[in-house]
């Protein structure tokens, strides 16, 4: 009985390593795709396409600042489901709002509409989830595409109305 136990704490260890070699290799791959995409028109034209949606969500963003270009960036990694390479420049976005954040003890309301935004991570394909699914040998691991939209959308939603409300009341 020790034997099988101790056998799988190694093994569990080894692979907790190699999914994270895995997802350490993923992330450094997309978040070099979004570095050669920000320097191309691609980056340009599907933040076009998100203005409407960024003028309703971050009203007080303005288009031309910094933190702007890195939201719809991180938007546009996590609508293509680059969660990976979504996640440091969500980072690098808030570090630039609260750069500009006047009171740094609290959240400004583009600050807390973008975690909102960000934690909802609607996602077209959801590659993660899809490549975590096929390693572990689902047999069809792209069958969690459409219920995946249906959460998304529906907690995006539910945020960003909960959000709106408590702006306005606070």
């Amino acid at each position: 009985m020790y034997q099988k136990l101790h056998g799988s704490v190694f093994d569990s260890c080894k692979s907790a390593v190699d999914l994270s070699i895995t997802f350490l290799g993923t992330m450094c791959l997309w978040s070099g795709i979004m570095q050669i995409a920000k320097k191309t028109t691609l980056i340009h034209k599907l933040t076009k396409i998100l203005k409407p949606i960024m003028k309703i969500l971050f009203p007080d963003i303005k288009q031309e600042d910094v933190a702007y270009q890195e939201i719809s960036m991180n938007m546009v990694a996590n609508i293509l489901g680059l969660g990976n390479a979504a996640t440091p420049l969500g980072l690098k976005a808030m570090k630039t709002m609260q750069k500009n954040n006047p009171n740094k003890e609290r959240l400004t309301n583009s600050m807390a509409m973008f975690i909102i935004i960000n934690t909802a991570s609607i996602q077209i394909i959801p590659t993660t989830v899809i490549a975590i699914r096929s390693s572990l040998g689902s047999n069809n691991p792209t069958s969690i595409i459409i219920p995946v939209w249906i959460a998304t959308i529906g907690a995006a939603i539910a945020g960003v109305i909960g959000a709106k409300i408590l702006m306005k009341k606070y």
